[in-house]
């Protein structure tokens, strides 16, 4: 049976969270279409026992963190708040690197501000040596601020976006990794080395783009396998990464009440053997 709870840090959480990506504006930059259906939505993440957001102040920017401050404040002493800095936007929207030394601190009081908190649960540097994968590159500079920032008390815990295996052991040295957060999914299988080593080593992995960068054929696939199940395609790739590795936690996004519910059902859809062989097959791996 699959485990619903993982350690995030010091806190237990449920593996399937949400991720508040997609309350901001077109292209992830300006206000939500319709803020009241945004407020809506976050309300019903907890109400539906969701106790894991991830969210950035460069979402918006600042808009997601204070829509959820505005919404979920003060917040239940359950939920787990998880951001990002690294990077910053232009007046254009564009995603740009921010890895300086101000800008890191800089980025870190912003969103206590915008969050309304004293302390930041867990931080996560995103790596920017390339904005669309992880790219190698030393992390010692920025990971080592924010290890400051930690020691100040200013967050509890940290983690890693964007980032190779390497990176993940040259911060681990700087100081404990609560996290790695990277793009992975049934097409995208450069990562599972590293998941199951941070398993061993009790650390939490979160996959982004549960359906980014598939084939027409692999999409086939999975259309196919999640029809054989009477289920959508977003469940049945969610399903399939919860059941990947117990270290393993989900933040799908959505700006719809009824999607969110869509995807909560993937924590309880179990795969058979022969939906697990096909769906392996999908990034050429031998089941």
């Amino acid at each position: 049976m699959t485990t619903r709870t993982f350690k995030l840090g010091d806190r237990e959480v449920n593996r399937l969270g949400y991720g508040a990506m997609q309350l901001a504006g077109p292209g992830v930059f300006g206000p939500p279409r319709d803020e009241a259906a945004a407020r809506a939505v976050l309300r019903e993440v907890i109400d539906s026992g969701i106790n894991h957001i991830d969210t950035s102040d460069f979402y918006g920017p600042h808009v997601t963190n204070r829509l959820i401050r505005d919404t979920l404040s003060p917040y239940h002493q359950d939920l787990t708040l998880v951001t990002k800095v690294g990077a910053r936007r232009d007046d254009q929207g564009a995603w740009l690197p921010a890895f300086s030394r101000d800008e890191l601190i800089r980025a870190v009081h912003d969103n206590l501000d915008n969050l309304g908190l004293e302390r930041l649960e867990v931080v996560n540097l995103r790596a920017m040596f390339s904005a669309h994968e992880p790219a190698e590159g030393s992390l010692e500079g920025p990971f080592t601020v924010l290890a400051e920032l930690r020691e100040q008390g200013l967050i509890r815990h940290l983690g890693l976006s964007n980032v190779t295996a390497g990176q993940v052991e040259e911060a681990r040295r700087i100081a404990p990794v609560a996290c790695v957060q990277n793009q992975y999914n049934l097409a995208h299988r450069d990562d599972d080395a590293l998941i199951d080593q941070l398993a061993a080593d009790g650390i939490a992995y979160v996959p982004f783009f549960p359906l980014g960068g598939f084939s027409p054929l692999q999409s086939t696939t999975l259309d196919q396998v999640a029809a054989d199940l009477g289920a959508h395609p977003m469940q049945v790739a969610l399903a399939w990464l919860l059941q990947r590795a117990p270290n393993i936690l989900l933040i799908p996004g959505t700006s719809s009440v009824a999607h969110l519910h869509e995807n909560l059902t993937a924590a309880t859809l179990n795969l058979p053997d022969h939906a697990l062989a096909a769906l392996e097959r999908i990034a050429g791996v031998q089941p």
